[in-house]
């Protein structure tokens, strides 16, 4: 009677720590944008942050400029070389960082760091990502929110003069100050969901145990 009740109790929440464990990858595997929030007309610095999901290096990234985004400059990354592409007035459409050594192998992530001047008027900026890896697969993170491969959305809010009125060639050193703290926080807002699924992963083992050493009293 005990081991059947094991067996069962084990049925159950196996499906738990599947699906946990799953979550758990799947939402620190995106490519992702940050900040999430910035205000018009702002010149802001971005991040890409790209993990690799797979066995095989990732060798190339390619970010679409979302509408009404304008892209300014990029900051080098060693072993990686950058790369844009234009429309025919001139306004950069995506850009590219590829891998001139072995690139983001499995197991790391790399960062890449750009500038660029928000719209003026309010909108959700979706960022298209292509992530391309040694093997020839090109994973496309060009869906909806809640999608199994959602784009980075950063939300442009209406924000006053201040909050962009700088020199068009040089941010100011509390501007960068303000996109560090800011993109700090982002970070932690994007490993808040792995940092929950390990908790709830290990309250339910927890319970799983007491359950075993009960059944095992009785």
């Amino acid at each position: 009677m005990r081991k059947y009740a094991k067996n069962k109790m084990i049925k159950l929440m196996l499906p738990t720590f599947l699906s946990l464990f799953l979550f758990a990858s799947l939402a620190s595997a995106h490519v992702t944008v940050t900040p999430a929030s910035s205000t018009t007309g702002a010149w802001e610095t971005y991040t890409v942050k790209v993990p690799v999901e797979k066995e095989v290096a990732t060798t190339k990234i390619t970010l679409k400029t979302p509408k009404g985004v304008e892209f300014k400059s990029y900051q080098p990354v060693p072993g990686w070389k950058f790369s844009s592409e234009k429309d025919s007035s001139g306004k950069v459409t995506s850009i590219t960082f590829e891998s001139t050594a072995e690139g983001i192998l499995p197991g790391q992530f790399q960062q890449f760091v750009f500038v660029a001047q928000n719209p003026d008027t309010a909108s959700k900026a979706a960022w298209d990502a292509f992530q391309y890896y040694k093997d020839g697969s090109v994973v496309e993170w060009t869906g909806d929110e809640g999608s199994e491969k959602p784009h980075a959305i950063t939300d442009i809010v209406a924000g006053t003069a201040e909050d962009h009125g700088h020199d068009a060639n040089n941010e100011s050193d509390q501007k960068d100050d303000s996109n560090d703290t800011k993109a700090g926080a982002d970070e932690n807002s994007d490993s808040l969901p792995l940092i929950l699924s390990i908790i709830s992963a290990v309250l339910a083992l927890a319970a799983l145990v007491v359950a075993f050493r009960k059944n095992n009293r009785s």
